[in-house]
């Protein structure tokens, strides 16, 4: 029952949704907003947005970690230079956010729970419909966690495109 519930919200969650809560000049803001905070330190943000999962992938049971992994290795945010690009993923369906955090962002000494009290913030943010504020207050607490804990190296080029990905 709960798996039928999950594929009418995916059916009923179109692109129109995702260009309702993210218009043009909210995706403006939230890319002014990740070149800001990537000056911060030395890792790369990447956001991305899916409206919902097709069926054959809900049918099988795909999570939506698992789809932000996928989407991790799609728009290739693993590379960079020093291996530390971090993936903000929305499933808009779901209203999940996922972080997936590349192997050189802090040498894995960053929590899980870091992340988590991250995609909780927006998650929450997004249960007020407050769409656009949630992935700017996302940003931020993540480019927190990467000044706590440097990714290593030093800042360099702008590795990975600041635009948010509607998926």
């Amino acid at each position: 029952m709960a798996r039928l519930a999950r594929i009418c919200g995916h059916w009923f969650t179109t692109h129109r949704a995702v260009h309702r809560h993210f218009p043009a000049a909210s995706l403006q803001r939230i890319e002014r907003e990740i070149g800001t905070c990537e000056e911060r330190h030395s890792g790369e943000i990447r956001f991305a947005v899916e409206a919902a999962l097709h069926p054959a992938q809900l049918w099988r049971g795909l999570t939506p970690r698992q789809r932000a992994v996928e989407v991790f290795a799609q728009l290739h945010v693993w590379d960079t230079e020093h291996n530390n690009g971090v993936l903000v993923y929305l499933l808009l369906a779901d209203r999940t956010v996922e972080i997936v955090a590349d192997r050189g962002v802090a040498g894995g000494r960053i929590a899980e729970g870091e992340w988590d009290a991250v995609c909780r913030l927006m998650e929450k943010y997004f249960r007020d419909g407050e769409f656009e504020d949630g992935v700017v207050a996302g940003i931020e607490a993540v480019a927190d966690v990467l000044a706590r804990y440097p990714p290593g190296a030093p800042r360099t080029a702008n590795e990975l495109p600041d635009a948010p990905v509607i998926l």
